[in-house]
């Protein structure tokens, strides 16, 4: 994996990314479609078609090859699950990762779907260990210091929750879980769930890991009592479809304020790419200052 320097990432540097990844595996990328700008910047190329994901940079490519090695071995164990181009990967394309996915047309997963988002967890933190590669050990906030240190916020901003963070560190390592240790899918949100024709499909491998399937079911409960995502109702039905409710465990206010925090930061990485992300970083922000709910969140 090439150690280049990755300075931006863009709409515009990523496309210039795709181009030259489709250009490689001769794949026209005419009419390329910019889905989603987070951790990876995803793109519909209709002409194979196929989905690229493409990481932010080098110290991504374990975490994309993990994701290739994943979804092989989901689809042995018949999990319906994204599954990859058939094609040696990931390909360095100037200090990116990137990796290639068979396109699956329907939808994201949305505020009908968290029954069958319970039903599919419930089944990934059973699979046994993979026989063929070691899933990495759980660590779901290493993220987080990365991106405060490289996001472009007022410096008051950062130092307040570096402080949080710090704070949640201490206090994470200070849980005992009641659950068993298991697969993890690691960033278990209803939109990481594509449903066509009836059938939902599990996608986004990068954070698999071993470890305490909490943080997975605390992903949804931080959504329903923090950001106000899902009614009642719907959160019912997931913890129905599941067996558990992780916010009736004592830790799991603790779980709640790391994921705001992980949520709150994943956003930030963008903050200066358009107003609507600023305004409603801002917003998460008021949240974590006031250490409960304040308005509901709006989901990027």
């Amino acid at each position: 994996m090439s150690g280049r320097a990755v300075t931006t990432f863009s709409r515009e540097s990523t496309r210039i990314v795709l181009d030259e990844a489709c250009d490689r595996i001769g794949v026209s990328h005419d009419g390329a479609e910019l889905l989603r700008l987070g951790e990876n910047a995803i793109y519909h190329v209709p002409s194979a078609p196929l989905v690229v994901r493409i990481a932010r940079g080098p110290r991504y490519w374990d975490d994309a090859t993990k994701e290739v090695a994943v979804a092989e071995w989901l689809k042995a164990a018949g999990i319906p699950a994204a599954r990859v181009w058939p094609i040696d990967q990931p390909l360095d394309v100037g200090g990116h990762p990137v990796t290639f996915w068979r396109y699956i047309p329907g939808r994201r997963g949305g505020p009908g779907d968290v029954r069958v988002l319970g039903r599919l967890l419930k089944q990934v933190h059973e699979l046994p260990p993979p026989a063929d590669f070691r899933l990495p050990t759980q660590d779901p906030l290493q993220r987080v210091r990365p991106r405060l240190e490289t996001a472009r916020v007022d410096e008051d901003e950062r130092s307040f929750l570096l402080k949080v963070f710090d704070e949640l560190l201490a206090a994470v390592s200070e849980l005992e879980f009641p659950l068993p240790e298991g697969v993890n899918h690691g960033d278990a949100h209803v939109q990481n769930l594509m449903i066509t024709g009836g059938r939902a499909e599990l996608i986004d491998f990068e954070g698999f890991c071993w470890g305490h399937p909490e943080w997975d079911l605390a992903m949804t409960a931080t959504e329903y009592v923090t950001a106000g995502f899902w009614t009642t109702e719907q959160y019912g039905q997931f913890v129905d479809a599941y067996g558990f409710d992780v916010s009736t465990w004592s830790g799991f206010d603790v779980l709640r304020r790391a994921r705001e925090i992980s949520m709150t930061t994943w956003l930030m990485q963008n903050v200066d790419q358009d107003p609507e992300i600023r305004a409603e970083f801002e917003k998460r922000l008021t949240t974590i200052r006031a250490g409960r709910p304040t308005v509901p969140w709006h989901p990027f």
